[in-house]
């Protein structure tokens, strides 16, 4: 059996020393973080800008490459930088994140 750390639907994460309490989405590939957040954290350089579809609509969206720890296990993400001032939660953790974790989701945790 693989030995998976389990996390719950939301979790704290720390990013660049500050706790977030992030909603995890493995509907979704790509973790995301809130414009105001990124800009107190001084997140960047930009690497590129990709373009997203959400249920919002098709927007272009700047990555950045940031070092996140998620359970305890710190990992290497790209995060898209969106409006996300309207959402419950700031930061999303997609689906690249969990695999590189090596997370399993517990829906009841």
């Amino acid at each position: 059996m693989v030995d998976r750390d389990i996390i719950g639907l939301t979790e704290k994460v720390k990013i660049r020393g500050k706790k977030i309490i992030a909603r995890i989405d493995s509907g979704a590939r790509r973790c995301s973080i809130d414009r105001v957040i990124a800009k107190e954290l001084n997140l960047g350089p930009i690497l590129a800008e990709k373009r997203y579809r959400s249920a919002s609509g098709k927007t272009k969206r700047p990555v950045v490459e940031e070092e996140i720890k998620i359970n305890g296990v710190k990992i290497k993400v790209l995060i898209n930088i969106s409006d996300r001032s309207k959402m419950k939660y700031r930061v999303l953790i997609g689906r690249e994140a969990l695999r590189k974790g090596n997370f399993l989701i517990d829906p009841l945790k």
